[in-house]
């Protein structure tokens, strides 16, 4: 077993001039294929494909119920609690996102506003390839139930057993659902975006998975929504104070670094000593790991240190990379939080490692992933609802702004636009 190297780059423009990511195998035409074939065949598809990648064919597709209680009865009584702890931090946070349809009525009689309205459904993917994820269920499920969505799809890959994995299935009992399907890949995509003659299609797709069902979601966006195109989990982690315990840095890097081979797991401290520290440690600690090759192959791959000059030099980092999570240990968190433009969710000070946004805090762990987040948010209760605009012209209001309006569209040649009013203007 060979020592693995940790990278440490002086600066971030050296970090960016050398630290070039490998490019990700092209898993387009695959998918393409997998999603043609569901679409085509339905069910003898979703056999086809989970025949070839998972373990074992279920008898059905949609899970029994009576699976999902005997999952949830059979979680020891501290689990429970602490899943129900969870699932109640969530709601309590994603409840204060909710918002109302909205009319104002104006004197002269005209009403305009919006309507909010739950989509009609939704489809969740939990993975269940290198790890389980009932985390993941709460957090798209609960945001979907507070939005108001009437019918909530899950789909998660079968085990050994041909059921999902017991949390998953505990997790959806827990939350009152009961359409839980054995089924992954990139073909549950493609399920829940045409339907078979098992599972109904939605009209929406959340939910993580890998690098098949990251592309499949964004091959039938348009065909349905999406929550986002995902990447690979990443962490980024500021530090300028030498008080922080490297056990600390280490065990945070290696937190997101477990996740998958092309997880990114990135320190940017002022402290060539720190740095050295931490990239010791890590060497030492790292072989010793259950998940060892996963986090080897991300050092490899996106992991590394930056040794920054300063606070400014941090933070330019920071904004550009754009990272999925960030962790903000320097001496003045609070205050260096209006430097931060760019990032999917923020942990300031020592005792707010990134795991217990994963699992308890409350607000929502799927994040921006890949730069995005400088154009993205977290999943929220907002993903689940959509408006329409309302509109409703009194006579006096049309009389006042006709001429206005047939102006503009005689200007954009869209003579009928203009003879809509017109013709109002006449008879009122």
């Amino acid at each position: 077993h060979k020592t693995m190297q940790i990278k440490i780059f002086e600066g971030f423009e050296d970090f960016a001039k050398a630290f070039n990511e490998e490019e990700s195998k092209d898993v387009s035409a695959t998918v393409q294929e997998i999603l043609a074939s569901v679409r085509k065949n339905g069910d003898a598809a979703l056999r086809e494909y989970t025949e070839r990648f998972d373990p074992v064919v279920p008898e059905s597709w949609l899970v029994p119920k009576s699976e999902l209680e005997k999952a949830l009865e059979g979680l020891d009584h501290d689990l429970f609690h602490i899943l129900e702890e969870a699932a109640d931090n969530i709601m309590f946070f994603h409840d204060k996102q909710k918002t109302d349809s909205q009319l104002e009525f104006s004197p002269d009689g005209t009403v305009l506003g919006w309507k909010v309205t739950p989509v009609d459904s939704v489809g969740i993917y939990i993975p269940g390839g290198r790890a389980v994820y009932p985390s993941t269920l709460l957090m798209n499920v609960i945001p979907a139930q507070v939005a108001g969505v009437s019918r909530i799809a899950m789909v998660s890959p079968p085990g050994p057993s041909g059921l999902p994995h017991k949390l998953v299935m505990a997790s959806a009992a827990l939350m009152g659902l009961e359409e839980l399907y054995a089924v992954g890949g990139a073909q549950s995509i493609g399920a829940l975006a045409y339907g078979t003659e098992s599972i109904q299609q939605v009209v929406k797709i959340t939910g993580p998975g890998n690098a098949y069902v990251a592309e499949a979601k964004r091959q039938v966006y348009g065909t349905v929504g999406i929550d986002s195109f995902a990447g690979p989990s990443e962490i980024m982690i500021i530090c300028d104070r030498q008080d922080i315990p490297v056990e600390y840095l280490v065990r945070d890097l290696l937190s997101q670094a477990e996740h998958d081979p092309d997880a990114g797991a990135i320190l940017v401290t002022t402290s060539s000593k720190q740095a050295e520290d931490v990239a010791k440690r890590l060497k030492n600690l790292i072989p010793t790991l259950a998940r060892r090759e996963i986090i080897e192959a991300s050092f490899a791959n996106r992991s590394a240190i930056i040794v920054a000059q300063d606070l400014e030099e941090i933070f330019e980092a920071v904004n550009e990379i754009a990272p999925e999570h960030l962790e903000v240990l320097t001496k003045q968190p609070f205050e260096d939080l209006h430097r931060i433009r760019n990032a999917g969710a923020i942990f300031l000070g020592p005792n707010t490692p990134e795991a217990v946004g994963d699992y308890f805090a409350g607000p929502n762990h799927t994040l921006p992933t890949s730069g995005c987040a400088k154009f993205s948010s977290p999943l929220g209760v907002q993903d689940f609802v959509k408006t329409s605009s309302v509109i409703s012209y009194s006579a006096e209001r049309l009389q006042r702004q006709g001429e206005q309006i047939i102006r503009f569209a005689e200007e954009e040649e869209l003579f009928s636009h203009a003879e809509s009013i017109r013709v109002r203007l006449e008879n009122i």
